[in-house]
Protein backbone atom coordinates (compact mmCIF):
# COMPACT_ATOMS: atom_id res chain seq x y z
CA UNK A 1 0.00 0.00 0.00
CA UNK A 2 1.39 3.42 -0.98
CA UNK A 3 1.74 6.02 1.73
CA UNK A 4 -1.07 8.51 2.27
CA UNK A 5 0.41 11.99 1.78
CA UNK A 6 -2.79 14.05 2.24
CA UNK A 7 -6.01 13.22 4.05
CA UNK A 8 -9.09 15.44 3.67
CA UNK A 9 -11.24 14.12 6.47
CA UNK A 10 -14.82 14.32 7.71
CA UNK A 11 -16.31 16.23 4.78
CA UNK A 12 -20.04 16.78 4.68
CA UNK A 13 -19.89 15.39 1.15
CA UNK A 14 -17.60 14.60 -1.77
CA UNK A 15 -19.37 15.09 -5.11
CA UNK A 16 -18.13 13.96 -8.52
CA UNK A 17 -19.40 13.12 -12.01
CA UNK A 18 -20.28 9.44 -12.09
CA UNK A 19 -18.71 6.80 -14.33
CA UNK A 20 -15.80 7.32 -16.70
CA UNK A 21 -15.39 9.24 -19.95
CA UNK A 22 -17.83 11.89 -21.20
CA UNK A 23 -21.42 12.03 -19.97
CA UNK A 24 -24.14 12.67 -22.53
CA UNK A 25 -27.89 12.76 -22.86
CA UNK A 26 -29.81 11.84 -19.73
CA UNK A 27 -26.59 10.81 -17.99
CA UNK A 28 -25.03 14.29 -18.19
CA UNK A 29 -26.00 15.17 -14.62
CA UNK A 30 -25.21 11.79 -13.04
CA UNK A 31 -23.22 12.34 -9.85
CA UNK A 32 -21.53 10.09 -7.34
CA UNK A 33 -22.08 11.53 -3.88
CA UNK A 34 -20.36 10.30 -0.73
CA UNK A 35 -21.83 11.81 2.44
CA UNK A 36 -20.05 12.03 4.82
CA UNK A 37 -16.71 11.52 3.13
CA UNK A 38 -12.96 11.55 3.37
CA UNK A 39 -10.42 11.66 0.56
CA UNK A 40 -7.01 9.99 0.74
CA UNK A 41 -4.25 11.15 -1.58
CA UNK A 42 -1.00 9.38 -2.40
CA UNK A 43 1.71 10.54 -4.78
CA UNK A 44 -0.42 13.28 -6.33
CA UNK A 45 -3.28 10.89 -7.12
CA UNK A 46 -6.54 10.11 -5.36
CA UNK A 47 -6.20 6.81 -3.49
CA UNK A 48 -9.71 6.62 -2.05
CA UNK A 49 -12.97 8.54 -1.67
CA UNK A 50 -15.66 7.28 0.64
CA UNK A 51 -16.99 6.97 4.18
CA UNK A 52 -14.47 8.43 6.64
CA UNK A 53 -14.11 5.25 8.67
CA UNK A 54 -13.33 3.11 5.64
CA UNK A 55 -10.87 5.60 4.15
CA UNK A 56 -9.05 5.98 7.47
CA UNK A 57 -8.91 2.20 7.97
CA UNK A 58 -7.56 1.44 4.50
CA UNK A 59 -5.36 4.53 4.07
CA UNK A 60 -4.10 5.60 7.50
CA UNK A 61 -2.03 8.79 7.54
CA UNK A 62 1.68 8.29 8.03
CA UNK A 63 3.96 10.53 10.09
CA UNK A 64 4.49 12.97 7.20
CA UNK A 65 0.87 13.09 6.06
CA UNK A 66 -0.78 16.49 5.73
CA UNK A 67 -4.38 16.67 6.93
CA UNK A 68 -7.23 19.00 6.05
CA UNK A 69 -10.31 19.26 8.26
CA UNK A 70 -13.39 18.98 6.08
CA UNK A 71 -16.04 19.37 8.77
CA UNK A 72 -18.89 21.55 7.50
CA UNK A 73 -17.40 21.57 3.99
CA UNK A 74 -17.91 19.81 0.66
CA UNK A 75 -15.38 18.66 -1.95
CA UNK A 76 -15.61 18.80 -5.77
CA UNK A 77 -13.17 18.07 -8.59
CA UNK A 78 -10.96 20.92 -9.73
CA UNK A 79 -12.63 22.71 -12.64
CA UNK A 80 -11.41 22.30 -16.23
CA UNK A 81 -11.62 25.33 -18.53
CA UNK A 82 -11.34 23.87 -22.03
CA UNK A 83 -11.55 27.13 -24.02
CA UNK A 84 -9.56 30.23 -23.06
CA UNK A 85 -7.49 32.93 -24.77
CA UNK A 86 -5.54 33.72 -21.61
CA UNK A 87 -2.28 34.74 -23.32
CA UNK A 88 -2.55 38.36 -24.46
CA UNK A 89 -1.35 41.88 -23.81
CA UNK A 90 -3.41 45.04 -23.50
CA UNK A 91 -7.16 45.27 -22.99
CA UNK A 92 -10.23 46.34 -24.92
CA UNK A 93 -11.98 48.46 -22.31
CA UNK A 94 -12.50 51.21 -24.89
CA UNK A 95 -14.31 48.76 -27.17
CA UNK A 96 -16.42 47.62 -24.25
CA UNK A 97 -17.56 51.20 -23.82
CA UNK A 98 -18.31 51.47 -27.54
CA UNK A 99 -20.45 48.35 -27.36
CA UNK A 100 -22.25 49.75 -24.32
CA UNK A 101 -23.15 52.70 -26.54
CA UNK A 102 -24.53 50.47 -29.28
CA UNK A 103 -21.62 49.48 -31.53
CA UNK A 104 -21.65 45.84 -32.64
CA UNK A 105 -18.73 43.44 -32.15
CA UNK A 106 -18.50 42.64 -35.88
CA UNK A 107 -18.67 46.36 -36.70
CA UNK A 108 -15.73 47.04 -34.38
CA UNK A 109 -13.79 44.11 -35.83
CA UNK A 110 -14.37 45.30 -39.41
CA UNK A 111 -13.01 48.74 -38.45
CA UNK A 112 -9.71 47.21 -37.30
CA UNK A 113 -10.63 46.66 -33.66
CA UNK A 114 -11.56 43.42 -31.98
CA UNK A 115 -9.08 40.57 -32.40
CA UNK A 116 -6.74 42.72 -34.49
CA UNK A 117 -6.55 45.30 -31.69
CA UNK A 118 -5.20 42.64 -29.32
CA UNK A 119 -2.88 41.40 -32.07
CA UNK A 120 -1.28 44.85 -32.26
CA UNK A 121 -0.85 45.03 -28.47
CA UNK A 122 0.56 41.51 -28.22
CA UNK A 123 2.98 41.99 -31.11
CA UNK A 124 4.22 45.23 -29.53
CA UNK A 125 5.11 43.65 -26.18
CA UNK A 126 8.07 41.54 -25.16
CA UNK A 127 8.04 37.82 -24.48
CA UNK A 128 8.68 38.50 -20.80
CA UNK A 129 5.75 40.92 -20.65
CA UNK A 130 3.49 38.33 -22.24
CA UNK A 131 4.68 35.65 -19.81
CA UNK A 132 3.97 37.94 -16.84
CA UNK A 133 0.48 38.74 -18.16
CA UNK A 134 -0.34 35.09 -18.86
CA UNK A 135 0.70 34.04 -15.36
CA UNK A 136 -1.49 36.80 -13.97
CA UNK A 137 -4.44 35.55 -15.99
CA UNK A 138 -3.85 31.97 -14.81
CA UNK A 139 -3.96 33.31 -11.25
CA UNK A 140 -7.41 34.72 -12.00
CA UNK A 141 -8.62 31.35 -13.31
CA UNK A 142 -7.20 29.51 -10.29
CA UNK A 143 -8.85 31.93 -7.89
CA UNK A 144 -12.22 30.70 -9.19
CA UNK A 145 -11.40 27.00 -8.95
CA UNK A 146 -9.89 26.22 -12.36
CA UNK A 147 -7.03 23.74 -11.96
CA UNK A 148 -6.66 22.72 -15.64
CA UNK A 149 -6.96 25.10 -18.60
CA UNK A 150 -6.54 25.16 -22.34
CA UNK A 151 -4.87 28.37 -23.59
CA UNK A 152 -4.86 29.39 -27.25
CA UNK A 153 -2.45 31.42 -29.32
CA UNK A 154 -4.01 33.54 -32.07
CA UNK A 155 -3.05 37.07 -31.07
CA UNK A 156 0.19 37.01 -33.06
CA UNK A 157 -0.88 36.08 -36.59
CA UNK A 158 2.71 36.20 -37.75
CA UNK A 159 5.38 33.56 -37.36
CA UNK A 160 7.46 35.23 -34.67
CA UNK A 161 4.59 36.17 -32.34
CA UNK A 162 2.57 32.97 -32.78
CA UNK A 163 5.60 30.87 -31.81
CA UNK A 164 6.36 33.29 -28.97
CA UNK A 165 2.80 32.88 -27.69
CA UNK A 166 3.05 29.09 -27.72
CA UNK A 167 6.42 29.20 -25.92
CA UNK A 168 4.93 31.53 -23.32
CA UNK A 169 1.83 29.36 -22.82
CA UNK A 170 4.01 26.31 -22.20
CA UNK A 171 6.37 28.21 -19.90
CA UNK A 172 3.51 29.74 -17.92
CA UNK A 173 2.03 26.30 -17.33
CA UNK A 174 5.33 24.79 -16.25
CA UNK A 175 5.71 27.36 -13.47
CA UNK A 176 2.06 27.58 -12.35
CA UNK A 177 -0.30 25.36 -10.34
CA UNK A 178 -2.83 25.35 -13.20
CA UNK A 179 -2.03 22.62 -15.72
CA UNK A 180 -1.99 24.29 -19.14
CA UNK A 181 -2.70 22.72 -22.54
CA UNK A 182 -1.62 24.94 -25.48
CA UNK A 183 -3.68 25.25 -28.65
CA UNK A 184 -2.39 26.74 -31.91
CA UNK A 185 -5.07 29.19 -33.07
CA UNK A 186 -3.06 30.27 -36.09
CA UNK A 187 -6.27 30.88 -38.04
CA UNK A 188 -7.99 33.34 -35.70
CA UNK A 189 -8.28 36.34 -38.06
CA UNK A 190 -6.69 37.56 -41.29
CA UNK A 191 -3.99 40.14 -40.52
CA UNK A 192 -3.81 43.33 -42.58
CA UNK A 193 -0.63 42.31 -44.38
CA UNK A 194 -2.45 39.51 -46.27
CA UNK A 195 -4.96 40.10 -49.06
CA UNK A 196 -7.13 37.04 -48.45
CA UNK A 197 -7.91 34.29 -45.98
CA UNK A 198 -6.61 31.66 -48.41
CA UNK A 199 -3.26 33.45 -48.81
CA UNK A 200 -2.86 33.77 -45.05
CA UNK A 201 -3.72 30.10 -44.43
CA UNK A 202 -1.06 29.01 -46.94
CA UNK A 203 1.47 31.12 -45.07
CA UNK A 204 0.46 29.57 -41.73
CA UNK A 205 0.53 26.01 -43.05
CA UNK A 206 3.89 26.29 -44.78
CA UNK A 207 5.79 28.77 -42.58
CA UNK A 208 4.38 28.55 -39.04
CA UNK A 209 2.76 25.16 -38.51
CA UNK A 210 5.91 22.98 -38.67
CA UNK A 211 7.37 24.75 -35.63
CA UNK A 212 4.05 25.47 -33.91
CA UNK A 213 3.13 21.78 -33.95
CA UNK A 214 6.09 21.02 -31.68
CA UNK A 215 4.73 23.44 -29.06
CA UNK A 216 0.96 22.82 -29.21
CA UNK A 217 -1.39 19.99 -28.28
CA UNK A 218 -4.25 21.05 -30.56
CA UNK A 219 -5.17 23.41 -33.39
CA UNK A 220 -8.18 25.72 -33.72
CA UNK A 221 -9.74 27.88 -36.45
CA UNK A 222 -12.38 30.63 -36.40
CA UNK A 223 -14.96 29.79 -39.07
CA UNK A 224 -17.06 32.92 -39.55
CA UNK A 225 -17.87 35.70 -41.99
CA UNK A 226 -14.98 38.11 -41.97
CA UNK A 227 -12.63 35.35 -40.80
CA UNK A 228 -12.27 31.92 -42.47
CA UNK A 229 -14.62 29.86 -44.61
CA UNK A 230 -14.87 26.10 -44.80
CA UNK A 231 -12.31 25.73 -47.65
CA UNK A 232 -9.62 27.61 -45.72
CA UNK A 233 -10.54 25.88 -42.46
CA UNK A 234 -10.31 22.46 -44.13
CA UNK A 235 -6.87 23.24 -45.55
CA UNK A 236 -5.62 24.45 -42.19
CA UNK A 237 -7.11 21.65 -40.09
CA UNK A 238 -6.05 18.83 -42.40
CA UNK A 239 -2.51 20.18 -42.35
CA UNK A 240 -2.59 20.42 -38.55
CA UNK A 241 -3.93 16.87 -38.26
CA UNK A 242 -1.00 15.74 -40.39
CA UNK A 243 1.29 16.96 -37.61
CA UNK A 244 -0.67 15.01 -34.99
CA UNK A 245 -2.56 17.94 -33.47
CA UNK A 246 -6.07 17.45 -32.10
CA UNK A 247 -8.63 19.62 -33.91
CA UNK A 248 -10.97 22.30 -32.55
CA UNK A 249 -13.24 24.83 -34.28
CA UNK A 250 -14.89 28.13 -33.40
CA UNK A 251 -18.30 27.45 -34.95
CA UNK A 252 -21.57 29.32 -35.53
CA UNK A 253 -20.80 32.25 -33.23
CA UNK A 254 -22.49 34.88 -35.44
CA UNK A 255 -23.72 32.78 -38.36
CA UNK A 256 -23.86 29.20 -39.61
CA UNK A 257 -21.06 28.65 -42.13
CA UNK A 258 -20.76 24.85 -42.27
CA UNK A 259 -18.30 24.61 -39.37
CA UNK A 260 -20.25 21.98 -37.44
CA UNK A 261 -20.44 19.57 -40.38
CA UNK A 262 -16.73 20.13 -41.05
CA UNK A 263 -15.85 19.49 -37.39
CA UNK A 264 -17.69 16.17 -37.38
CA UNK A 265 -16.32 15.14 -40.80
CA UNK A 266 -12.73 15.72 -39.65
CA UNK A 267 -13.24 14.09 -36.25
CA UNK A 268 -12.57 17.30 -34.35
CA UNK A 269 -12.51 17.17 -30.57
CA UNK A 270 -15.00 20.02 -30.35
CA UNK A 271 -17.07 22.68 -32.02
CA UNK A 272 -17.13 25.74 -29.75
CA UNK A 273 -19.58 28.67 -29.38
CA UNK A 274 -22.71 27.48 -31.30
CA UNK A 275 -24.76 30.58 -30.45
CA UNK A 276 -26.36 30.41 -33.91
CA UNK A 277 -26.48 26.67 -34.46
CA UNK A 278 -29.78 25.46 -35.91
CA UNK A 279 -31.66 22.20 -35.60
CA UNK A 280 -29.58 20.31 -38.18
CA UNK A 281 -26.32 21.29 -36.49
CA UNK A 282 -27.72 20.11 -33.18
CA UNK A 283 -28.67 16.76 -34.72
CA UNK A 284 -25.25 16.36 -36.33
CA UNK A 285 -23.45 16.96 -33.03
CA UNK A 286 -25.87 14.68 -31.17
CA UNK A 287 -24.90 11.76 -33.41
CA UNK A 288 -21.15 12.44 -33.27
CA UNK A 289 -18.15 12.17 -30.98
CA UNK A 290 -17.42 15.89 -31.45
CA UNK A 291 -18.16 17.80 -28.24
CA UNK A 292 -20.26 20.96 -28.14
CA UNK A 293 -18.37 23.51 -26.03
CA UNK A 294 -20.74 26.25 -24.88
CA UNK A 295 -19.53 29.71 -23.83
CA UNK A 296 -22.49 31.47 -22.19
CA UNK A 297 -20.40 34.34 -20.81
CA UNK A 298 -19.53 35.31 -24.39
CA UNK A 299 -23.19 35.25 -25.42
CA UNK A 300 -24.02 37.45 -22.44
CA UNK A 301 -21.07 39.79 -23.04
CA UNK A 302 -21.92 40.37 -26.72
CA UNK A 303 -25.71 40.12 -26.52
CA UNK A 304 -25.78 37.05 -28.76
CA UNK A 305 -28.42 34.32 -28.73
CA UNK A 306 -27.81 31.70 -26.09
CA UNK A 307 -26.49 28.43 -27.54
CA UNK A 308 -29.10 25.62 -27.74
CA UNK A 309 -27.85 23.75 -24.68
CA UNK A 310 -31.05 21.91 -23.83
CA UNK A 311 -31.55 20.70 -27.40
CA UNK A 312 -27.94 19.51 -27.57
CA UNK A 313 -28.33 17.53 -24.34
CA UNK A 314 -31.58 15.99 -25.51
CA UNK A 315 -30.00 14.98 -28.84
CA UNK A 316 -27.23 13.21 -26.92
CA UNK A 317 -24.33 15.54 -27.68
CA UNK A 318 -21.26 15.72 -25.44
CA UNK A 319 -21.80 19.15 -23.86
CA UNK A 320 -18.98 21.04 -22.15
CA UNK A 321 -18.77 24.54 -20.67
CA UNK A 322 -15.90 27.03 -20.74
CA UNK A 323 -15.26 30.70 -20.05
CA UNK A 324 -13.84 31.79 -23.43
CA UNK A 325 -11.74 34.13 -21.26
CA UNK A 326 -10.35 36.85 -23.55
CA UNK A 327 -10.02 40.65 -23.48
CA UNK A 328 -12.73 41.44 -26.01
CA UNK A 329 -15.75 39.17 -26.18
CA UNK A 330 -15.70 37.37 -22.81
CA UNK A 331 -13.63 39.08 -20.13
CA UNK A 332 -14.67 36.44 -17.60
CA UNK A 333 -12.26 34.15 -15.75
CA UNK A 334 -14.83 32.40 -13.52
CA UNK A 335 -16.20 28.98 -14.37
CA UNK A 336 -18.64 29.21 -11.41
CA UNK A 337 -20.17 32.29 -13.08
CA UNK A 338 -20.38 30.30 -16.32
CA UNK A 339 -22.10 27.49 -14.40
CA UNK A 340 -24.64 29.98 -13.07
CA UNK A 341 -25.31 31.26 -16.60
CA UNK A 342 -25.68 27.69 -17.84
CA UNK A 343 -28.32 27.09 -15.18
CA UNK A 344 -30.18 30.40 -15.37
CA UNK A 345 -29.99 31.06 -19.13
CA UNK A 346 -29.29 27.76 -20.88
CA UNK A 347 -31.59 25.48 -18.90
CA UNK A 348 -28.97 23.13 -17.47
CA UNK A 349 -29.27 21.78 -13.95
CA UNK A 350 -26.45 22.41 -11.44
CA UNK A 351 -25.41 18.76 -11.79
CA UNK A 352 -25.29 19.02 -15.59
CA UNK A 353 -23.28 22.24 -15.38
CA UNK A 354 -20.80 20.63 -12.98
CA UNK A 355 -20.27 17.62 -15.25
CA UNK A 356 -19.92 19.92 -18.26
CA UNK A 357 -16.95 21.83 -16.80
CA UNK A 358 -15.24 18.86 -15.16
CA UNK A 359 -15.53 15.41 -16.78
CA UNK A 360 -16.74 16.59 -20.20
CA UNK A 361 -14.28 19.48 -20.40
CA UNK A 362 -11.50 17.04 -19.51
CA UNK A 363 -12.66 14.83 -22.38
CA UNK A 364 -12.35 17.76 -24.81
CA UNK A 365 -8.70 18.12 -23.78
CA UNK A 366 -8.02 14.38 -24.10
CA UNK A 367 -7.71 13.99 -20.34
CA UNK A 368 -10.23 11.23 -19.65
CA UNK A 369 -9.06 9.29 -16.61
CA UNK A 370 -6.75 12.12 -15.52
CA UNK A 371 -8.84 15.03 -14.26
CA UNK A 372 -12.47 16.03 -13.84
CA UNK A 373 -13.51 13.47 -11.21
CA UNK A 374 -12.90 12.58 -7.59
CA UNK A 375 -12.10 8.91 -8.08
CA UNK A 376 -9.18 6.58 -7.37
CA UNK A 377 -6.37 6.99 -9.88
CA UNK A 378 -7.34 10.49 -10.94
CA UNK A 379 -5.05 13.45 -10.38
CA UNK A 380 -5.73 14.83 -6.92
CA UNK A 381 -7.22 18.17 -8.00
CA UNK A 382 -9.78 19.01 -5.33
CA UNK A 383 -11.86 22.06 -4.45
CA UNK A 384 -13.01 22.29 -0.84
CA UNK A 385 -16.00 24.60 -0.44
CA UNK A 386 -16.90 26.29 2.81
CA UNK A 387 -20.60 25.89 2.06
CA UNK A 388 -23.43 23.63 3.24
CA UNK A 389 -24.23 22.41 -0.29
CA UNK A 390 -22.04 21.82 -3.36
CA UNK A 391 -24.57 23.66 -5.53
CA UNK A 392 -23.40 26.95 -3.97
CA UNK A 393 -20.67 26.88 -6.63
CA UNK A 394 -23.27 27.75 -9.30
CA UNK A 395 -26.05 29.07 -7.07
CA UNK A 396 -24.14 31.95 -5.45
CA UNK A 397 -23.43 34.27 -8.38
CA UNK A 398 -19.93 35.65 -7.85
CA UNK A 399 -19.71 33.96 -4.45
CA UNK A 400 -16.42 33.20 -2.76
CA UNK A 401 -16.64 29.79 -1.09
CA UNK A 402 -13.26 28.20 -1.80
CA UNK A 403 -11.85 27.13 1.55
CA UNK A 404 -8.95 25.22 -0.02
CA UNK A 405 -7.59 24.13 -3.38
CA UNK A 406 -5.56 20.94 -3.76
CA UNK A 407 -3.53 20.61 -6.95
CA UNK A 408 -1.91 17.27 -7.80
CA UNK A 409 -2.05 16.34 -4.13
CA UNK A 410 -0.51 19.57 -2.84
CA UNK A 411 -2.48 22.02 -0.73
CA UNK A 412 -2.04 25.43 -2.35
CA UNK A 413 -1.38 28.53 -0.27
CA UNK A 414 -4.46 30.61 0.55
CA UNK A 415 -5.09 33.47 -1.87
Amino acid sequence: MSETTLLIHDLEAAVSPAGRGPLRGGALGDLEVHSPASIAVSGGRIAAVGPPGEVLRDHPPGPGCETLDGRGKVALPGLVDCHTHAAFLGDRADEFELRCRGAGYEEIHAAGGGILSTVRATRAGSEEELLTATRRHLNWLLRHGTTTAEVKSGYGLDKETELEMLRVIRAAGEAHPVDVYPTFLGAHAVPAEFSSAAEYVEFVVTEVLPEAARLAEAADVFVERGAFGVPEARRYLEACAGYGLALRLHADQFSERGAVALAVELGARSADHLENTGEEGVRILGRSATAAVLLPACALFLGLPDPPARALVEEGAVVALATDFNPGSSFCSSLPVVMNLACTRLGLSPAEALCACTANAAHVLGLDGEVGRLAPGYRADVLVLDAPDWRYLAYHLGGDHLAAVVKSGSLLPAG
